[in-house]
């Protein structure tokens, strides 16, 4: 019986999500009611909770997650100073010569945002507010042109830096520590938040051009794509658009793959950057500083309580011995690692229907994280088949994220089925990078060893 607790634990939290619970208050309220019906029982101890203040302030002392609302400040300022809107309309001038030429200005469009902000809500509604309309005046079909702003709003899990990879960074660093400790590693190798990011740099770029060649294929195959206009391109405006944010892009990642700052001090020169090229632009008044403020404290309050209520959940679940209930029956899974690891993507997979990127990480991921490591997964590749994962979950109907928030902004006209179909081609695009990173995990692993070293 005592086995059993930590899997009702996990539906219990899964079950009361589903019904529209807080998330932060359905992980710290389940564990506390188990932990008190253990401590009646006889079978939890009560000290354990002793160590929940210690990990409050392990929350609050930890200078990675001071990455999160520098990130998020970024992210909003430069969505609020409107600079993703003048990207789109100049990219697609100089793409209007290219056969689906303002597809694939959503695509490099939506990466750069996706990267900025992380969340892939806010990437999809705002994509689909700037885009959708432009897209359907020009023959665009509503499957390709929601299923490519579904796609590339879901970028914000895989590209960097992205907020995404900032928290499952720093979770799987302790996964990490914990795995070595429990093989008798005492000095355990430590993986970074910016080891994960530079992982990452390969796959993202591999999905932004899959999903590029694809636009390309079907404009070969429908005559109105294939159209070529020739609007008239201003090369300064145009330059005045792209350099700022993309500089600031590569000097935020830059600082990070070169060593020359950690995620944290990076994440503070690019909401300082963001902020600078809002008030260059005329677009930052205090009216508007304030309501960049409080959206971000609003975000970063969100996060944080989501993983006081985990840490809490996490604390009961190993009281129950949840850790060797898992180890248990991973190691008796057909197929050893492979057999474990397959397993923990199908739940992830099924998870993200239901649950946020960040629910999953502070919930999922500390559960099944130290034990994958432990079998002898790289934790940096293990991240990134997580976050790419998530986003394809994320993409797959009928319950992804992104197809709820692009139908909710989306016109009448635009059939629900219309948005399901379109995603389909962009899934199996997500599926076969997963593939290949699956046969050749240097695609993941080979530039953060060639950085370190």
């Amino acid at each position: 019986m005592m086995e059993l607790i930590p899997l009702l634990m996990f539906l219990a939290v899964c079950l009361a999500l589903m019904f529209g619970y807080p998330v932060a208050f359905t992980l710290g309220g389940t564990a506390l009611i188990a932990a008190g019906l253990g401590i009646v029982a006889g079978i939890f101890d009560g000290e354990l909770l002793r160590a929940f203040p210690d990990r409050l302030y392990g929350i609050m002392q930890n200078g990675t997650l001071m990455a999160v609302p520098l990130f998020v400040l970024m992210g909003i300022m430069l969505e609020r100073a409107r600079i993703a809107e003048e990207l789109l309309v100049n990219l697609a001038r100089v793409f209007s010569r290219v056969p689906a030429g303002m597809g694939i200005s959503v695509v490099v469009v939506g990466a750069l945002l996706a990267a900025s902000t992380g969340i892939v809500g806010a990437t999809v509604v705002t994509m689909g507010l700037m885009s959708l309309p432009t897209m359907l005046k020009r023959g665009y079909s509503p499957q390709l042109a929601t299923g490519t702003i579904c796609a590339t709003g879901t970028l914000g899990q895989i590209i960097p830096p992205s907020i995404a990879l900032v928290l499952l960074g720093d979770t799987l660093s302790n996964a990490y520590q914990q795995a070595q400790l429990s093989q008798g590693i005492f000095n355990p190798q430590p993986v970074s938040v910016g080891d994960l990011f530079v992982g990452a740099v390969i796959p993202g770029l591999l999905l932004v051009t899959a999903y590029i060649i694809y636009l390309l294929f079907i404009a070969r195959r429908e005559p109105v794509l294939a159209q070529r206009s020739r609007e008239e391109v201003n090369l300064a405006e145009t330059l005045k658009s792209l350099l700022p944010p993309i500089g600031l892009m590569l000097l935020v990642l830059g600082s990070i793959i070169t060593g020359a700052a950690t995620p944290t001090e990076a994440a503070a020169i690019g909401a300082l950057g963001a902020g600078i090229l809002a008030w260059g632009r005329g677009a930052l008044n205090w009216k508007r500083a304030g309501e960049v403020g409080q959206s971000t404290l609003q975000v970063t309050a969100m996060v944080f309580a989501i993983l006081i209520g985990a840490s809490l959940f996490s604390l009961v679940f190993r009281g129950f011995n949840g850790e060797e209930v898992v180890t248990h029956f991973f190691n008796s899974l057909p197929g050893g690692v492979v057999g474990a690891t397959l397993l923990v993507m199908l739940v992830i997979f099924l998870l993200g229907f239901i649950l946020d990127f960040i629910e999953i990480t502070f919930v999922v991921v500390p559960i099944v994280g130290p034990v994958l490591l432990a079998m002898g997964l790289d934790p940096v590749w293990l991240g990134v088949m997580i976050a790419l994962n998530l986003q394809t979950s994320f993409l797959t109907p009928p319950f992804g994220f992104a197809l709820f928030y692009l139908r909710g902004v989306a016109p009448a006209e635009v059939a629900t089925g219309a948005i399901y179909r379109g995603v389909v081609p962009f899934i199996f695009i997500q599926l076969l990078v997963m593939c290949l990173l699956a046969v050749w995990p240097s695609l993941a692993t080979w530039l953060p060893g060639f950085v370190a070293g």
